[in-house]
């Protein structure tokens, strides 16, 4: 692996650089464009601030959506710059790995192939979300072993079963960290008459979000304004509160990994109830996520070693393998590892 590589997790809230084994950049995935003077004023951590809070001709926006690009240029601009900066010092182009969602299309693909290369990659790789996620948890997937991967970003959820190099089953589920704080923000809307802000909603996922055995105990201040009287308006709430708010979409997750095991080879199942099902991205860490998929499932569930950056310690460690990984915007769905 040559230090000059970047391996990128390119997530719809997140992205996370690695150059050589390090993670140098891991910054929100925002950019804010001045549309008088048509150039980009801030990329990452600068841009999330600007959000809900510009003036018109000014724009901050996430352009990826339900792990996808949405918007091309914006994602061109952005990438530009992150690329930018991860490679100032180098004299000559990066090859870049990119991870992409189980369940892309060819055509999204292409997409982010096309904007890596135009961005200023010398040559770009992929590798599918849940091959990496199990790559940076630390497991063998060389193994005939069945093990299942649940990677919940921040717009897709990923639910795949690995054995011996490949992936067996896979299937990408939107609904993810971004998705549990639409529905925060929809259940406070319709039940209390408040709307609140996509930041307000994702601090309170993170601070008494709960889908499994909420404590009324657990409190907090929620600010919004209420759309009836159009005042500020501030409620206290609890993890009760938010498991009304939050539980059909968790369920969501629930059902589609049930729909997996049942459509994957008994003898795989088997190998899951004995090794579990493990959970990787800054979503799994919904608390209560891994005991309600435990619940229903009756297979064990554990959260990965430092589950946000799990996937781009794969796609770093990839590196290793990169001759053998297909080049351009193929469908990869099985890597051969030595």
């Amino acid at each position: 692996m040559s230090s000059m590589d970047i391996g990128i997790d390119l997530g719809t809230a997140n992205i996370i650089i690695t150059m050589g084994r390090k993670i140098i950049i891991n910054e929100p995935t925002v950019v804010a464009y001045n549309k008088k003077k048509q150039e980009v004023m801030a990329v990452g951590r600068d841009a999330y601030k600007m959000i809900g809070r510009t003036p018109e001709y000014i724009v901050a926006v996430r352009p990826l959506k339900d792990g996808v690009i949405s918007d091309r240029d914006m994602t061109l601009l952005m990438l530009k710059e992150f690329i930018r900066k991860a490679s100032r010092n180098l004299m000559i182009k990066p090859q870049i790995i990119i991870c992409v969602p189980s369940a892309v299309t060819d055509v999204e693909n292409r997409a982010v192939v096309d904007a890596a290369l135009a961005a200023g990659a010398r040559k770009v790789f992929l590798i599918k979300e849940p091959i990496a996620a199990l790559i940076g948890a630390g497991v063998d997937i060389k193994k005939p072993t069945g093990t299942m991967v649940v990677d919940i970003g921040g717009g897709t959820a990923d639910i795949a079963v690995i054995s011996f190099n490949g992936i067996v089953k896979a299937t990408s589920l939107k609904m993810a960290g971004t998705k549990f704080d639409s529905a925060v923000i929809k259940h406070f809307l319709q039940k209390e008459k408040i709307l609140i802000g996509e930041k307000t909603a994702e601090t309170a996922k993170k601070t008494v979000g709960n889908v499994f055995e909420p404590d009324s105990d657990k409190l907090m201040i929620l600010k919004g304004r209420n759309v009836v009287k159009g005042l500020p308006q501030s409620l206290e709430i609890s993890e009760v509160d938010m498991h009304e708010a939050l539980i059909d979409s968790a369920m969501d997750v629930v059902n589609k990994i049930k729909s997996v095991f049942e459509s994957t080879p008994p003898e795989l199942a088997g190998d899951i109830l004995e090794t579990g099902i493990i959970l990787t991205g800054g979503g799994a860490m919904l608390k209560g996520l891994d005991k309600l998929i435990a619940w229903h499932t009756g297979a064990s569930c554990r959260l990965a070693d430092n589950p946000i950056e799990c996937v781009a310690h794969g796609v770093a460690k990839a590196f290793d393998f990169a001759d053998e990984l297909l080049d351009g915007f193929e469908k990869v769905s099985m890597y051969k590892y030595k």
